[in-house]
């Protein structure tokens, strides 16, 4: 066996990163212009940034800015380029640290910072663009809409700076491409797949498969309730004028909502309410007794319609009698007692999926139950959010093995680099191309691995599953070579949005 190559680079330590012709070609790309990197989770986006890093190092011009969109994201990428780089003047600049702290360590020669400190700091002169002589946007799929990557991209326009965009995936739709590559003026794509010449001997094989499970008689009663209390409000949105026919998508009500407050008064209310109950359906179908009933409390503490809907709804009422009965008994889903078979089945590490903070909690607490060593990874939102340090920790602690799973939402999608991880489990599916693909790639990175999706048949489950699937194809069908010419917009930077909150923030 041939012995194993090095990158032989300024300021990259000798011995310390294999050099893998894709990530040098890739890494040239990104050098010679602005470029929009594509490469699967695992194949070592980050190891193509450290080698960027240090060729801009070499011009010796301005600080190179690295962006993630968690502080976990931003600490890993540190500690990456500390251990791979020869220099030692690389901050990490977050909300934690205060404005005079931080004015001091933009100056260093490599930043890593979280998108919204950078937006702001750039929105109030602590920092200028004229500083940076490279940034590079990790997941760079969110610089879409009003995320803080598309206001940091355009403050850019102009600007000397090399911008350097790196995902494992692109969205499953054209426009949302477009406006990716427009937005950070990529002047070149450069893109990799697992079965491309220069990659498939570095790819370890993961083993994916779907289980279907059923819900047991006594949950399927509650979900008939709660889909009894769905089509009363159905009915009325009909009375009222609006008539969605057979599709009763969550997606379908939410795009009915600008309609109905401008044109449809008289629906208002059967539709919020059609809305609260579709969610209601879903978690309770994807996640079970608990979640779905913390989720009842949540809505009906914070809202007096879903108070009133709740205490006067006849089917609801009997719901939630009959889920606080199972939840007594200890019943959750059936994705419980197949999660902790499939865990007795195999050995090593795994990390759980679940979009819900409060299913994590109840996974978490079932498998302890059980003997298996689990902690959580969420967010930091809300009062029973993880602070950014205890994320970090909690990463830090299941890399070294002090335990063997780890549950966590979709904050443990994006970029984590854990090694060895032998099982992924899906407990919910996802519509998305992009968080599918995440999820997929936290296993088979140095051994091969093992990809679960728990699916209740007759449930939101099935539909998700093959919404993801058909996104996934889409996105392998996107044009992605489109040369964006010199742009033209106006390079004002927006002031910061203001901070709005919606259900994601508890997921």
């Amino acid at each position: 066996m041939p012995a194993t190559a090095f990158v032989e680079k300024k300021y990259v330590k000798a011995g310390s990163l294999e050099s893998r012709d894709y990530q040098n070609n890739l890494a040239a790309s990104a050098v010679s212009g602005n470029c929009l990197v594509v490469l699967p989770t695992g194949l070592g986006k980050t190891a193509v940034a450290a080698q960027i890093v240090a060729e801009f190092l070499a011009k010796n011009t301005g600080t190179s800015l690295i962006l993630a969109p968690t502080r976990v994201l931003v600490e890993q990428h540190r500690q990456f380029m500390l251990d791979h780089l020869t220099i030692e003047d690389i901050s990490l600049v977050t909300g934690a640290e205060t404005p005079k702290r931080r004015s001091k360590m933009w100056s260093n020669s490599v930043v890593c910072a979280t998108p919204e400190v950078t937006r702001n700091d750039l929105v109030h002169g602590l920092v200028s663009v004229n500083d940076f002589n490279l940034v590079i946007f990790d997941e760079a799929h969110r610089t879409v809409g009003d995320y803080a990557y598309t206001a940091i991209a355009r403050a850019f326009e102009g600007a000397p700076s090399r911008l350097v965009g790196m995902t494992a995936t692109l969205p499953s739709e054209q426009i949302k491409v477009d406006e990716i590559i427009e937005t950070l003026g990529a002047q070149s794509i450069e893109s990799r797949t697992e079965t491309s010449e220069d990659v498939s001997k570095y790819v370890q094989d993961t083993k994916t498969e779907m289980i279907k499970l059923q819900l047991p008689d006594n949950m399927a009663a509650i979900q008939q309730l709660i889909k009894k209390a769905l089509g009363v409000r159905y009915a009325a949105l009909k009375s009222a004028g609006i008539d969605n026919g057979s599709n009763r998508s969550l997606s379908a009500l939410l795009k009915l909502r600008t309609y109905v407050l401008s044109h449809r008064k008289n629906a208002i209310k059967p539709l919020f309410s059609a809305i609260r109950l579709t969610y209601a359906l879903n978690i309770f179908e994807a996640h079970g007794v608990t979640t779905f009933l913390k989720f009842c409390e949540r809505a009906a503490a914070k809202n007096a319609g879903a108070r009133a809907m709740i205490e006067s709804d006849e089917h609801i009422s009997k719901a939630m009698a009959q889920a606080r009965a199972l939840q007594k008994m200890g019943i959750e889903h059936p994705k419980i007692a197949r999660t902790l078979e499939i865990l007795s089945k195999t050995e090593g590490k795994a990390i759980i999926f679940s979009s819900y903070r409060d299913s994590v909690d109840v996974i978490r607490a079932k498998l302890v139950d059980a003997g298996i060593s689990a902690e959580i990874l969420i967010g930091k939102a809300g009062e029973s959010g993880l602070k950014q340090k205890k994320q970090i920790e909690t990463v830090e602690r299941f890399r070294r093995g002090d335990y063997r799973a780890l549950i966590t939402t979709r904050v443990g999608e994006e970029g984590l680099d854990i090694s060895q991880v032998d099982l992924v489990i899906f407990y919910d599916s996802v519509p998305s191309s992009i968080r599918y693909i995440q999820r997929k790639g936290r296993t088979g990175r140095h051994n091969a691995g093992r990809m679960v999706s728990l699916v209740t048949e007759g449930t939101i489950d099935v539909a998700y599953h093959w919404i993801g699937r058909r996104k996934i194809k889409a996105a392998q069908r996107i044009n992605a070579t489109k040369i964006i010419p010199k742009r033209t917009r106006p390079a004002n930077m927006p002031k910061p949005a203001r901070k709005t909150h919606s259900l994601d923030d508890y997921n």
